[in-house]
């Protein structure tokens, strides 16, 4: 009795923290997230004024290594999180992310793709992947009553870094477009000034932490609940080794590889299809990568916060069926706004994918080994990240063919929308 008494007591002290740890979340995912106005810097590089004269598919290559890269950071990131705590993989992950950053700064002749490679893409993938994973497996815990949600809101802030870099990058490139990954040298120190701010006030809530938590369902209860609702109790907690026993670990990373897919093959050359396609200027392409990043933002908290009311699996279906039908139509519309309005669908859905499935996990297999479990899971999002802008790229070609990629990736979409229908909670003995 005195030891639940000295709980609830402690409780309403901790709770005002999670909020100034949710802010710190966000702001080392807005410093990551910058990773996603990479087209602005691709298309830069392919331009005749760049000394390094990148074709279009070398112009891909470090962009496609940084998301091939995140799996091994988030993995690893994930098992040390949940056995040393959240801040220093955090501030580890961010340092090794700017210093990849800088250096890519430092690439700016031809025959230094290389520097490039390793800079953006193996040192800045891999710690982005650390940072990227501990946010989200920290605020299920302090925020167990709205996991959908904050997990939204902090990812949300990934898809923003975008919005914030790409015209800024514009900007600096036409500065010095002989050197458009110059800019990079100030972006790392601020990215690195923003991680380190933000994750310096990471930590795990105290030992049986439970304000605003939902009452454990009984497993007799549990049995009446929906597959889409269903909340795993705390003392139901997956480990790691126990999920991958599991169909449902690998049918939602293969939800989540399909969505990430079809995005992140128009992100991967947003500017060059709005030039193409919808003929933008460079400066307005550069500006609609910018704004297309708050809808990748807006995307993960939008739909977060909207599974945990129509539920997760259901969520998924709308995720991928409406990137599935705007990637479809986008080749053929010729004016500016309504290529615009079916990048911000696809952007959106695309983002929503992220928002919604660290809390999926959680309900699937438990908060308790979410850094292990989600971590492990983002290899969707690296054979996804590869996959997806190494078949866009492939399809489109030289001749431009933009209806045979989009259409190609549309149907991939489509036809995945059809996973979430199957996949039913895990259920404990």
């Amino acid at each position: 009795m005195s030891s639940t008494t000295r709980e609830a007591a402690s409780a309403p002290t901790a709770t005002p923290n999670r909020w100034l740890l949710l802010l710190g979340g966000v702001l080392v995912q807005m410093a990551i997230g910058a990773v996603y106005a990479w087209s602005v810097f691709g298309k830069a590089l392919q331009s005749d004024s760049s000394l390094l004269q990148l074709t279009k598919t070398q112009a891909a290559i470090p962009f496609e290594v940084a998301i091939g890269m995140i799996f091994v950071g988030s993995f690893i990131g994930g098992r040390i999180q949940d056995r040393k705590g959240p801040r220093t993989v955090a501030l580890t992950g961010v340092v090794i992310y700017s210093i990849g950053i800088i250096l890519s700064s430092f690439a700016r002749d031809e025959g230094q793709l290389w520097l490039l490679v390793l800079g953006y893409g193996v040192l800045s993938g891999f710690g982005l992947g650390m940072a990227y994973i501990v946010p989200i497996a920290m605020l299920q815990k302090w925020f167990p009553d709205k996991a959908g949600l904050i997990t939204g809101l902090a990812v949300g802030g990934f898809g923003f870094g975008a919005v914030i870099t790409a015209p800024l990058a514009t900007s600096l490139i036409a500065k010095d477009p002989a050197h458009p990954t110059s800019p990079f040298l100030w972006l790392g120190i601020a990215y690195l000034i923003a991680g380190v701010l933000g994750a310096s006030v990471f930590r795990n809530p105290p030992q049986g932490y439970t304000v605003g938590a939902a009452p454990a369902k009984s497993s007799a209860g549990a049995s009446g609940t929906s597959p889409a609702t269903a909340q795993a109790s705390p003392g139901a907690d997956f480990t790691q080794q126990e999920a991958l026993r599991t169909p449902q670990w690998y049918l939602l990373t293969l939800i989540l590889t399909i969505s990430v897919t079809a995005g992140i093959s128009l992100i991967s050359v947003a500017a060059g299809s709005a030039t193409d396609i919808a003929g933008y200027s460079a400066a307005g392409a550069g500006a609609l990568v910018g704004i297309m990043g708050l809808f990748n933002g807006v995307g993960r908290i939008l739909w977060a916060s909207l599974s945990d009311k129509i539920g997760k699996m259901t969520a998924f279906v709308g995720i991928l069926g409406l990137q599935g039908l705007a990637l479809i139509a986008l080749p053929h519309v010729g004016n500016a706004a309504m290529f615009a309005v079916l990048a911000a669908i696809i952007y959106t859905c695309y983002g929503g994918g992220f928002g919604t499935m660290p809390s999926t996990a959680g309900r699937f297999f438990g908060v308790k080994n979410a850094g292990g479990i989600y971590g492990l899971m983002l290899l969707g999002w690296s054979i996804g990240g590869v996959a997806g802008p190494l078949l866009a790229t492939a399809l489109i070609g030289d001749d431009k063919n933009y209806t045979l990629a989009f259409t190609t990736l549309g149907v991939i979409a489509l036809v995945g929308a059809a996973i979430p229908l199957i996949t039913k909670a895990p259920r404990r003995r």
